[in-house]
């Protein structure tokens, strides 16, 4: 069996209250943007896989297929480690898709789920956490108090423009909900080092579950040593790139949770890895959610059903979508997701629906 050939679609899904406008510090948004690839093979098996859209930076167009026909055409769809050692693909964004498709065509081939494949399960039953932008005081308490009637028990909002502006709905929130919700808040490295350990330190009395990633991702000798002067503690996610940076995370003790994602790490392979390595630090991890559509939030099932040190609430923005890509749209319950069961990724995609979202 081998690649016959390759397309990629980039669309935009609107979002909905609660979600949108979601406010981070960068930017806003009310829609969800992710290029979609599909491999087919020339036994008529074929595989779908998705990465978001660029934040920053170069943005991605929809044509990536043409360059990666030439790289893909010929090639076993079935041969992960030999896409990661010799294929020369793009290592974040492009390589994470292809990746997933290729896990979706060898789950279909060997009639397996997932999570069969990638060690069988540990829970059938996913805990999220649901997300928040940056919100007045009054409305992130209305938010919260949305959340806890929905059923979710772990809120992370994005912050990161302004200390005090963080500290004020995050004493919002508490004040609306008290303990109801875990507490977690993102300001996507945009504090100094002096900002950020000021932060941590006006954040005690509040109980966050974690602080994430306050400052730029090269500063694991800050983040070490901040750890050591607050009893807040810290998260990193954009520090969470490679096995070799995860190495040096957790021998230095910079983090009390990683939180890996398929875009940053190059694939599904290298966050069970991630997960794995955390692991034997006693360090769990969250999978990172960059408002994914069905196909990405699957592979996140899948990954996670399998994984142990998974352990905490994962990051989610699905049920802000008015619509998505996958014939049967997940349905959270309660603040969990069920792992799909079926081949592969367990979904089937709606063509009809991604030539209707295509940009």
């Amino acid at each position: 069996m081998k690649i016959h050939d390759v397309a990629t679609f980039l669309v935009e899904v609107p979002q909905k209250y609660p979600i949108a406008p979601y406010q981070s510090r960068y930017r806003a948004a009310s829609q969800t943007g992710a290029l979609l690839i599909r491999l087919e093979c020339d036994n008529g098996t074929y595989g779908w896989g998705e990465t978001p859209q660029r934040y920053l930076g170069e943005q991605l167009t929809g044509n990536e297929a043409n360059v990666l026909r030439e790289q893909l055409v010929g090639r076993d769809p079935t041969a992960i480690a030999a896409m990661y050692a010799s294929w020369g693909l793009d290592g974040g964004y492009i390589q994470s898709g292809v990746e997933m498709a290729m896990w979706d065509i060898l789950g279909k081939e060997c009639g397996q789920p997932l999570y069969k494949l990638l060690g069988g399960m540990v829970r059938d039953r996913i805990e999220l956490a649901c997300c928040m932008g940056i919100r007045p005081p009054h409305e992130a308490a209305e938010i919260a108090k949305l959340y806890v009637e929905m059923g979710f028990t772990t809120l992370k909002t994005k912050a990161g423009r302004d200390p005090n502006e963080d500290l004020a709905f995050v004493k919002a929130i508490r004040d609306a909900v008290g303990d109801k919700l875990h507490l977690r808040i993102d300001p996507n490295t945009g504090y100094s080092v002096e900002v950020a350990e000021q932060l941590a330190k006006d954040l005690e009395p509040y109980n966050l579950q974690y602080f994430e990633q306050p400052m730029p991702a090269d500063l694991i000798e800050d983040s070490a040593r901040i750890r050591k002067l607050t009893s807040t503690p810290l998260a990193l996610n954009e520090s969470v790139t490679t096995l070799k940076q995860v190495r040096r995370i957790l021998d230095m003790n910079a983090a009390a949770v990683l939180l890996p994602d398929t875009y940053q790490c190059g694939g599904l392979w290298p966050c069970k890895l991630i997960g794995d390595l955390a692991a034997s630090a006693g360090v769990p991890c969250v999978m990172h959610c960059a408002h994914d559509l069905g196909p990405k939030t699957a592979a996140m099932l899948h990954l996670v059903a399998s994984t142990p040190n998974y352990s905490l609430a994962n990051d989610c923005t699905y049920y802000g979508l008015e619509d998505d890509v996958i014939t049967n749209p997940f349905k959270i319950e309660r603040g969990h997701l069920l792992v799909p069961q079926g081949p592969g990724l367990g979904i089937d995609i709606d063509v009809e629906k991604v030539h209707k979202y295509q940009v």
